[in-house]
């Protein structure tokens, strides 16, 4: 019998399953691994406790496993590789393969075939694949580039909107609920905050924006609306790409992340947006499980080496 583990490793959250071949053994959850978000040490120590517990949940020793694989974000730095390829190989027997996170999202949703997935957490980006593997991409380049619809991008916008309003006398709570979420007791704590180096978790802003809207505020509506317009733009992009490049599939978009998952106004001013910029594609209902992206392929590279 053949045990796989499969892991994902996002920005805010890592999550990690042991299964054979038919079903899934134990699960297991820890904070962030990402080596830009946390230290090197933190991240060891939390993947090590994590991979204890899913043993202990199934019931099986990791040295048991004949293949992982590990979706992570900044899989290109050899840094981030080579972090990986010792902190598992230390631990876990078998093969290991690492993938980025974007890619067992994809495969998540499309099990190796044709379409776009929408990522839209801490970060941004969106990616297709055509029925013949070539791949496209827009965004994806990080907070300070871009990340346009991400948990950081409305947290900066947020609070841009918030001064914005605050220069032109235009009603809104969003800096006063900034501001106590911060601890900042004027408005000069909450600017010192937004430009310290470090830069502050700006995506622990997003339920704040949230409630706002929820609350009336017409200016945060206004920013989950721009979030959602934002990603639209960005799956057009792609999906044009790959009606030029005349590798048209069956255009279907399926999302994964937690702002595109848990925030409606942003998910439904996305769709909207898409049915006026490209018609021809369809929004997948439900979120994408990105750890069974991982499962998937850490059981198809099982099978190319048997």
């Amino acid at each position: 019998m053949s045990l796989f583990l499969a892991i994902d490793a996002g920005g805010t959250k890592t999550r990690c399953l042991l299964a054979d071949e038919s079903q899934v053994l134990g699960r297991a959850t820890t904070g962030s691994v990402k080596l830009m978000r946390v230290g090197e040490a933190e991240a060891s120590a939390r993947l090590q406790a994590m991979l204890t517990e899913v043993s202990l949940a199934a019931g099986v020793g990791l040295s048991e496993v004949s293949q992982t694989c590990i979706g992570i974000a900044g899989i290109t730095i050899d840094a981030v590789r080579k972090w990986a390829e010792r902190e598992i190989g230390e631990s876990v027997g078998g093969n290991l393969l690492l993938a980025g996170d974007e890619e067992i999202a994809l495969d998540g949703a499309f099990r190796g075939g044709p379409g776009i997935l929408i990522i839209a957490g801490t970060g941004s980006n969106v990616l297709g694949r055509a029925a013949d593997g070539a791949m496209y991409h827009a965004g994806g380049w990080g907070p300070a580039l871009g990340d346009e619809g991400s948990g950081f991008w409305i947290g900066q916008e947020a609070l841009r909107a918030g001064f914005w309003a605050e220069d032109r006398g235009i009603a809104t709570n969003l800096l006063t609920e900034i501001g106590e979420f911060w601890g900042a007791k004027s408005l000069a704590e909450i600017v010192e905050t937004a430009n310290a180096r470090p830069g502050p978790d700006f995506p622990a802003l997003t339920p704040v924006v949230v409630r706002c809207a929820e609350a009336g505020d017409e200016l945060a509506a206004a920013v989950l609306e721009r979030a959602g317009v934002e990603l639209a733009e960005q799956v057009a992009l792609v999906a044009l790409k790959m009606e030029e490049s005349g590798r048209q599939p069956k255009l279907e978009a399926a999302y994964t992340g937690s702002v595109l998952e848990h925030i409606s106004p942003v998910r439904s001013a996305m769709i909207k947006a898409l049915k006026s910029s490209s018609p021809s594609v369809k929004v997948v209902e439900g979120a994408v499980d990105s750890l069974e992206g991982a499962l998937w392929r850490a059981r198809e590279a099982r099978k190319s080496t048997v």
